[in-house]
């Protein structure tokens, strides 16, 4: 289900590992049509998925019955996402990862989306569930680090 009004969309996902490409494809789609560069858009839909993905298996759990909702704003120079399910959210802040220990086989290879997220937009905001959904907000300027 997609809903529209002036200034955002909102999309309705089932948590099912695959669905992360119809928020990636959406979120391009409209910084595209705000006049993102290639490089802003690549970075916008790595983070998009990241934090879909996050909601699916982490939030949600994998059930599929559970939605994973995806609202994306527009405002001038910059689109603002926010990636909602149903998990209880946390309050930590996400530690940057040892890349030699991972290398290494010390750490599990995953476990770097946050890192990553962070990485790649201007913006990042977990917040946990308090009234309905815990949700991922992040933003993403036309201009980097304006």
């Amino acid at each position: 289900m997609v809903m529209m009004n002036d200034s955002s969309v909102e999309v309705r996902l089932p948590s099912r590992l695959g669905f992360e490409k119809v928020a990636m494809s959406t979120a391009a789609s409209m910084a595209m049509l705000m006049g993102f560069s290639e490089d802003r858009i690549d970075d916008l839909k790595t983070a998009v998925a990241e934090a879909c993905i996050n909601a699916i298996e982490h939030g949600n759990h994998m059930d599929a019955s559970l939605p994973v909702g995806v609202v994306l704003s527009m405002h001038p120079g910059e689109l603002e996402v926010k990636v909602l399910d149903d998990g209880t959210g946390f309050d930590a802040k996400p530690t940057k990862p040892d890349m030699t220990r991972k290398m290494t086989g010390e750490e599990e290879a995953r476990g770097m989306g946050m890192f990553l997220i962070q990485a790649l937009v201007d913006e990042v905001e977990w917040v946990p569930k308090s009234e309905g959904q815990s949700f991922v907000r992040l933003v993403i300027r036309m201009d980097r680090g304006v």
